[in-house]
């Protein structure tokens, strides 16, 4: 048994080619001893911040902590996000997440490896992407 205790581990910046704004991550789970494939994370953004368009290999589950949230499908209506809601993101489907225009958002993401990998980054969600209605 490993017990990490809080504050043991450092919180990171989330990388500007992968996110828009200002992003914290916090460890939870980390895929190191094989046969486990799930990586999990503590995810704060700031107002407007947000995720690039990506996929997971093995879907994603989003399970929001604290404030208000948008999330996407490529094609898909803006969809919005409170705490108490969990989103399931299937394998392969193009999205991005993040926080409201106005308001942070806190989430736990949880996905899985396939074969080392698990996720595939693509392009910044444009401001006009997120900045759309949301609904749906």
């Amino acid at each position: 048994m490993d017990i990490h205790q809080a504050g043991s581990r450092p919180t990171k910046r989330a990388p500007k080619e992968y996110f828009t704004g200002t992003v914290l991550q916090d460890p939870i789970v980390a895929a190191v001893n094989a046969p486990s494939r799930v990586l999990a994370a503590s995810v704060a953004f700031e107002p407007g911040a947000r995720t690039a368009w990506h996929t997971h290999p093995l879907g994603q589950t989003l399970h929001v902590i604290s404030g208000v949230g948008r999330v996407q499908t490529k094609g898909g209506p803006i969809r919005e996000i409170r705490p108490g809601d969990t989103v399931w993101i299937p394998p392969g489907e193009k999205h991005w997440h993040g926080a409201s225009p106005t308001t942070a958002m806190t989430h736990i993401a949880v996905h899985e490896s396939l074969d080392g990998k698990h996720i595939t980054w693509m392009e910044h969600v444009t401001d006009e992407e997120y900045g759309g209605k949301a609904g749906g």
